[in-house]
């Protein structure tokens, strides 16, 4: 078995595939890869405007899931499911919340 694994690699490296391999390894320069154009990111108002449209969406729903759920349109599994999806959410946004007021506590305090 020993003589197999020599044998192949002897023959790899005959054939030239571990040279090239070691050489294209340690290439100075940086390969192009294309795509190097702006990459336009969402500002931070548009990103916390689509997830408190989303928070309130969520809310919505778990809204409408419990007026049916009166209503008898829809089973107990439903509500249960988007209010405890509305409570989850509002729960995270109050947690934004409760860290933007102590960011903005924090940098009111800073002296200038």
């Amino acid at each position: 078995m020993i003589n197999e694994i020599s044998a192949l690699t002897s023959a790899a490296s005959s054939d030239g595939i571990l040279k090239s391999s070691s050489t294209t390894r340690y290439m100075n320069s940086t390969p192009e890869l294309g795509g190097t154009e702006a990459v336009s990111s969402p500002s931070f108002s548009d990103a916390m405007a689509e997830v408190s449209q989303s928070a309130i969406d969520k809310v919505k729903n778990g809204e409408a899931a419990a007026i049916a759920g009166v209503d008898g349109q829809a089973s107990v599994q439903q509500v249960v499911e988007a209010v405890m999806q509305a409570e989850s959410t509002l729960q995270t946004a109050i947690a934004i919340r409760d860290k933007v007021v102590n960011a903005y506590q924090e940098i009111s305090r800073m002296t200038i």
